[in-house]
This record gives C-alpha cells, sequence and structure tokens, in this order.
C-alpha cells in the first residue's frame, strides 16, 4: 500500500505543462502539418478533378486525378496561387515528352488549369489539314475504331473513334466528328525554343493550342498520373448502396496515357 501511495504521489508531482504553452505547441504542430501538405502539393502530387469534355474518351467529366510535379521541375505556377517563390523560369527543368498529359496555366490569363495532350516540341512545325495532324510534314497516322456516341456540353454527339499514333511511338484514343470543323484546317505553326503545342483528345470540342497558342514552359505545372477516383455525377460518395450506379469503378487506379 506504501509503494502505491508513493507511485501515486510521484506521478502527480510531475509538472503540468501550463494551458497556454499546450494551445501554442498545438499551433505549431498545425502549422508544421499545414507547410507539410503545401509542400506534398507543390512538390511531389496534386489532385484535380475533369470538368469538360475536351480530353475524351482518355479523360471524363467527373475523373478526379493526380498529377505529378517533379516531372517537369518548378516554377511560380507549381505553387497554389502561382506564390512567386520562383520568380522566373524553372528550375530543375525537364522538357516533357511527345504524348504526356498535361495540366498547365491558360496562356490568356496565367491562372486558370487547362489540361492537354503535348503534341509539338520546340522546332516541330505543327499544322492541320482537312482534320489530319501533320507534324514537321509529315500526317500522323490514325486507324478508325468504331462510332461513339457521347453527351457533351453541347449535348449528344455522334464520334468516330480513332487509335492515333504520333511519331515516337505513343499511341492513345482521339474522337472527331468529322474533317470538316472549323479548327481542322489551320496555317504551319513553327514552335519556338520554350514553348509547346497542345491539343485535346477530344479535338472538334477542345479550345486548344489552335484556338489560344502555344504554351510557354514556365506555364507546365505537372504531369497526369493516375485516376483515383471516376463519378458520372448522379449520386455521392457516401451512398455506398448506390456505388454501381454512378461511380466509374473500371476507371479508379487507372494510369493516364
Amino acid at each position: 500500500m506504501e509503494n502505491q501511495t508513493n507511485q501515486i504521489q510521484d506521478l502527480s508531482a510531475q509538472p503540468v505543462q501550463p494551458k497556454k504553452q499546450k494551445q501554442k505547441n498545438e499551433w505549431l504542430e498545425l502549422v508544421w502539418l499545414a507547410l507539410l501538405a503545401l509542400c506534398i502539393r507543390s512538390c511531389a502530387f496534386e489532385p484535380y478533378n475533369i470538368p469538360s469534355s475536351s480530353m475524351v474518351p482518355t479523360l471524363l467529366v467527373g475523373d478526379y486525378l493526380f498529377i505529378s510535379k517533379y516531372d517537369y521541375g518548378y516554377s511560380k505556377h507549381s505553387f497554389p496561387f502561382s506564390i512567386p517563390l520562383i520568380p522566373k523560369g524553372r528550375i530543375f527543368n525537364n522538357p516533357p515528352q511527345r504524348g504526356d498529359v498535361v495540366v498547365f496555366k491558360w496562356p490568356k490569363d496565367r491562372k486558370t488549369d487547362y489540361i492537354k495532350r503535348v503534341i509539338g516540341l520546340p522546332g516541330d512545325t505543327i499544322q492541320m489539314v482537312k482534320g489530319r495532324l501533320f507534324i514537321n510534314g509529315v500526317i500522323v497516322g490514325r486507324e478508325e475504331l468504331g462510332q461513339a456516341d457521347w453527351l457533351t456540353e453541347s449535348g449528344m454527339q455522334h464520334y468516330t473513334r480513332y487509335e492515333e499514333t504520333l511519331p515516337n511511338g505513343v499511341k492513345h484514343d482521339i474522337y472527331e466528328l468529322n474533317d470538316h470543323m472549323i479548327l481542322d484546317n489551320t496555317e504551319p505553326v513553327v514552335i519556338p525554343e520554350g514553348h509547346y503545342f497542345m491539343m485535346g483528345d477530344n479535338r472538334d470540342n477542345s479550345q486548344d493550342s489552335r484556338y489560344f497558342g502555344l504554351v510557354p514552359e514556365e506555364l507546365l505545372e505537372g504531369k497526369a498520373r493516375l485516376i483515383f477516383y471516376s463519378t458520372n455525377g448522379n449520386g455521392w460518395f457516401f451512398q455506398f448502396w448506390r456505388w454501381t450506379d454512378f461511380l466509374r469503378l473500371e476507371r479508379i487506379f487507372t494510369e493516364i496515357h
């Protein structure tokens, strides 16, 4: 009994942390956690969701994906709100490859996030002729895969699906309404150093470099890597009894190519 009493007395004799000091430590812990989250988001991975059909069939409205920030190096646009921690240009710059799916800031306002595929690299000449893509004067091959109806922001559209093969061997699917749309004939564009030509895989429903021009490398944010969640918008995640109605389970945890 005496030993138990002494033990209780010893425990009660431990110094009690002042309330203000405890609150200060809690705030410091929150600050460190916030900085860690900011670091991960700025330097490693950041989540994005797809709001439009410009990258169909590769990416669908309602896809949620991670982009990797480290692939192309870092600029001020790697950070939330484009905080100018890197005032100009990029550090650890590693150019994207043809065929990469990339998130970048829209060149018109340098604020809005866009996602497209890299089609043209510095030194390339890009042109559309009667709906066909030419890179450096050579037509890019495509193989018809069939027909598809797709609901877009403009309503139901009837597409032809093709597999396109870029000069470096990258294969990806595209949608075409036809080969006579407004952006299916363009003047040749020579891409200067430090710029890229971007296109959406939904070729006739995409505002891309045919519309807003070339993308400076400073505006690149990261490479699209993985779809971690996908929904058709007809339900909420907590409605687990309806998952089969609105979750696109076959798309979850799929790599982006």
